[in-house]
């Protein structure tokens, strides 16, 4: 038996990472086509191993989970943003991490914070006007930070601070691009994009500090922010800095926690419902579906959590959407120990890539794969497929702590956009993708608005 899988040729010093860097999401369908389940390929100085098996992907993620951490090289890359947050940390401290943190996602809260939720889509939904083209990315980008603001820090952000909280992810993003180059440039040299990344967390850092300097002393008031059982805030802030008065967490600890929230607990929101509305405007009938279910559900008020659990075929749209436009696009884990999967051993060390994006859109698992089609997430139609034929939130012990918050910030703002607007993708041809921490399209996504 082999004991390295198939995979394409690369190059000395670079292995294949040109190819990926040109275009990752056409490089990983093309090898996963051509090798298999189990492909080999080098990204840099990175050997790689990208596992398209449900069943290989439920023992990296589940079964065999203590085997696997978060790689060393992700680390590496994002460890200088994100910190010890609970993106990146490990062990003990992840865990410790975790429990703190998971109150502040208990369905209970969650369903409390609907109204904050429909308060930010109907502001941003006022500022629409009829005809006018936005990009959609943009805003469903604005007010998703609004929201995690407002539901995890207990505060609020002007428009102007919202602003600058936009123009500095860009430069966090373009660190993130595939570059056949960047593992050859230190972090320390003096080029454009080390400044530009550095500065952009300190302004990002800066506003943090702002936002917890505002809350401090309020963290035990319960009319601060959504209160739990106990009558305390129940925001995430909150909580940490409850934490931080028994000595459990730090000033750093509280900045790296926040961070990833306002990065993690936006962006893939923001990304699925631009990926929703781009589906929509090309299949009139689905989104006439979606306005004639929120129409009937909520009979023309604010769309509220009671009336989310009726929006059946509008979570399948979303459902959809996450599997035909995964946001996250691919999960690394890295073996602690020599592993055999697929029948292939993979040394400890390596890079263990899980590709959402080729996995979503598998004609194994698919009929049609390519193709937008709500129903296939039906009951009858979803359990013929394995569990992990599908994993937008990832899986296991350490799945996204946000799913539920997330789903349902989703919900509402969809359907508090299907109430006021039909929205018309103004392009005469499709939009191109760019791979970073997610995926994100590579132009604007200027969409007309047309009242209702």
């Amino acid at each position: 038996m082999s004991t390295r899988p198939p995979g394409p040729k690369g190059v000395p010093l670079f292995g294949n990472s040109r190819e990926y860097a040109k275009d990752p999401f056409t490089f990983l369908r093309q090898v996963s086509e051509a090798y298999g389940d189990v492909v080999y390929f080098g990204l840099g100085p990175l050997d790689t191993y990208m596992l398209t098996n449900p069943a290989d992907i439920e023992r990296v993620l589940v079964s065999e989970d203590a085997k696997f951490h978060k790689p060393d090289f992700q680390d590496d890359a994002i460890g200088t943003l994100l910190g010890d947050g609970l993106l990146l940390s490990e062990g003990e401290t992840w865990r410790k991490q975790r429990e703190l943190a998971q109150p502040s996602f208990d369905p209970r809260r969650i369903a409390a914070l609907g109204e904050t939720m429909t308060d930010h889509a109907t502001a941003m939904v006022e500022g629409w006007n009829d005809g006018e083209v936005r990009d959609v990315q943009l805003e469903m980008a604005r007010v998703t930070v609004k929201i995690i603001v407002d539901a995890m820090f207990g505060s609020s952000l002007a428009d102007e601070r919202v602003r600058t909280v936009q123009e500095n992810l860009e430069p966090l993003g373009k660190r993130f691009e595939p570059d056949p180059l960047r593992f050859l440039i230190p972090d320390w040299a003096p080029t454009r994009e080390n400044r530009e990344y550095k500065q952009s967390i300190s302004i990002l850092e800066g506003i943090i500090d702002d936002v917890v300097a505002e809350r401090l002393g309020t963290e035990n008031d319960p009319s601060a922010a959504v209160a739990g059982e106990d009558g305390a805030p129940m925001d995430l802030l909150s909580v940490l800095l409850r934490a931080k008065q028994r000595g459990e967490q730090t000033d750093q600890q509280i900045r790296d926690e926040m961070m990833t929230m306002l990065l993690a607990g936006h962006d893939t929101t923001a990304l699925t419902l631009t990926y929703a509305f781009y589906l929509l405007s090309q299949h009139p009938e689905s989104e006439a579906k979606v306005q004639a279910e929120v129409d009937k559900v909520c009979g023309g008020e604010t769309p509220t959590v009671a009336d989310v659990r009726q929006f059946d075929y509008l979570e399948r749209v979303l459902q959809e959407a996450m599997r035909l436009y995964p946001p996250v696009y691919v999960i690394f884990r890295e073996p602690q120990v020599d592993v055999r999967l697929g029948g292939y051993r993979i040394p400890s060390g390596s890079a263990i890539m899980l590709p959402q994006w080729v996995v979503h859109r598998s004609p194994r698992w698919y009929d049609a794969p390519t193709e937008f089609d709500p129903d296939r997430w039906r009951p009858e139609r979803r359990a013929s497929r394995p569990r992990f034929s599908y994993f937008p939130f990832g899986g296991g012990p350490r799945h996204c702590i946000g799913k539920q918050f997330s789903m349902m910030e989703a919900k509402l703002i969809l359907a508090t956009v299907a109430q006021a607007y039909e929205l018309d993708y103004v392009r005469d041809r499709p939009f191109s993708l760019r791979g970073s921490l997610t995926m994100h399209p590579e132009e604007p996504m200027g969409m007309r608005l047309r009242a209702r």
